[in-house]
């Protein structure tokens, strides 16, 4: 991706403080089990290189490939033909704060579904919110 070019957007980040060990976080985001709850059924394995799909509803199953793991501070993956997912934990004491991070945004793109990036970014921004409040919640309980 060509940081320089102006149709580019920023990544969507989002960044929550959950009352929890970083181990506990960790859990929740880094199995198949885990990201079932607060986020979409898949047959994530927490393995470089290991390709899976996200259940998105009625848009079907998303192609992802896990590019990153860290354990248990970092996770990234491809998701669908032009967006990354990363997870970053960081424990703060008797908190874990969690970043999520969206990124491959593009004006000039669409989405496999034909629905452009400018789009879907402002509606998966405000989506984040509602899906980390269900990971506090998740976490929390």
């Amino acid at each position: 991706m060509n940081l320089n070019n102006a149709s580019t957007f920023a990544e969507v980040r989002k960044t929550v403080q959950l009352k929890a060990p970083i181990q506990k976080v960790w859990d929740a985001v880094s199995t198949a089990e885990g990201i079932a709850v607060w986020f979409m059924p898949s047959d994530f394995e927490p393995v470089v290189g290991h390709k899976f799909h996200l259940e998105a509803g009625p848009f079907g199953k998303s192609p992802c490939e896990v590019t990153e793991i860290d354990p248990p501070h970092k996770l990234s993956f491809t998701w669908g033909k032009d967006w990354t997912l990363t997870f970053l934990l960081e424990e703060q004491g008797d908190v874990t704060e969690f970043t999520l991070i969206h990124g491959g945004w593009d004006a000039d793109k669409v989405t496999e579904f034909g629905q452009s990036h400018t789009e879907v970014r402002e509606r998966m921004s405000q989506g984040w919110i509602g899906i980390l409040e269900k990971l506090s919640k998740t976490i929390e309980g």
